[in-house]
């Protein structure tokens, strides 16, 4: 059911839970061949982007979910050159990516260009001007087939996407087979950064899940954490990759790292908060030891919807 202004909606994380929003203002809505697209105006976050009544963006705290999945893991190359983004058609992927001095070329492939077409259009500050940089191509296709076809390789790849539903497209993009296509697409120092669900106590299966997955396919496995305000929850994320470990990197090594190599502020990220979100709770450890699932192309992993 679209939303409405001046209602209530309750975000459901599972049946028995959800984060209660207010809608102000509905901005733009319509149903693209692939989900219902929505730009609202929530009372506490301004303005939002939701796919399939689920918030992707706001306005208010997108910053801490961006500066997370992208600095971690480009600091942790030497010298990235070539970075791929799967999804993040908001464009503030893209605007992280390219506060990287080093960085000379970033393509974003969203398979849905209603999203990319809707946010330039009405969310441009996140994106703040980042898909006219020279340095930037847009493709509009899926990234599997995309990848799979390609043989250009890549010093990061950014895998942010919604959680997989059975409808979508994106379930593949979580599995054993795609994650061996990305390695072979990423440089001898490259890795893959993935957004992989909540980190909540009643629901760690899907981080779990998709850190098994990982750790069947690259060397290098390191999960951490972010809490994001308007998705009710903390919010967990893996760099998985074939060269250093993120997490060895201290707290001056990686302010030293920001300071010579981005540009451009940043509200979240620095090297205190970089030794936090890699602090994992003991509970999540012990949950992340116990999994044992990989998730496969004929196995996969369905999220609540």
């Amino acid at each position: 059911m679209p939303l409405q202004a001046h209602h209530l909606f309750i975000e459901a994380f599972n049946p028995h839970e959800g984060h209660v929003h207010g809608v102000t203002g509905i901005i733009a809505s319509c149903r693209s061949p692939f989900q219902t697209i929505e730009v609202v105006e929530l009372g506490a976050y301004g303005k939002a982007l939701v796919l399939d009544g689920k918030v992707q963006s706001t306005v208010l705290d997108e910053f801490i979910y961006h500066e997370s999945i992208i600095h971690p893991a480009l600091l942790r190359h030497p010298d990235p050159k070539r970075v791929f983004v799967v999804g993040g058609g908001e464009g503030a992927p893209l605007r992280e990516i390219l506060k990287h001095r080093s960085v000379e070329r970033a393509l974003l492939v969203d398979i849905d260009s209603e999203v990319v077409d809707l946010c330039r259009r009405h969310l441009p500050e996140m994106s703040a001007g980042a898909f006219d940089d020279p340095r930037v191509r847009v493709e509009h296709m899926n990234a599997r087939t995309f990848l799979e076809t390609s043989e250009e390789t890549f010093d990061q790849i950014i895998i942010d996407i919604s959680e997989p539903v059975e409808e979508g497209p994106a379930y593949l993009l979580f599995t054993q087979e795609f994650y061996r296509i990305v390695f072979d697409r990423l440089s001898a120092e490259g890795s893959l950064a993935v957004q992989a669900g909540t980190v909540s106590l009643t629901d760690l299966g899907c981080f779990a899940a998709v850190h098994s997955t990982l750790r069947s396919v690259f060397p290098t496995v390191a999960p951490y954490i972010a809490d994001i305000p308007s998705f009710g929850r903390p919010w967990g994320f893996i760099i998985a990759g074939k060269g250093k470990h993120p997490a060895a990197m201290g707290r001056d090594e990686v302010d030293r790292a920001i300071a010579e190599r981005v540009q451009g502020p940043l509200r979240f990220y620095d090297g205190e908060t970089h030794a936090m979100m890699f602090a994992l709770p003991k509970h999540v450890r012990q949950a992340l030891d116990r999994e044992t699932r990989v998730i496969e192309d004929n196995h996969p992993l369905f999220a609540f919807r």
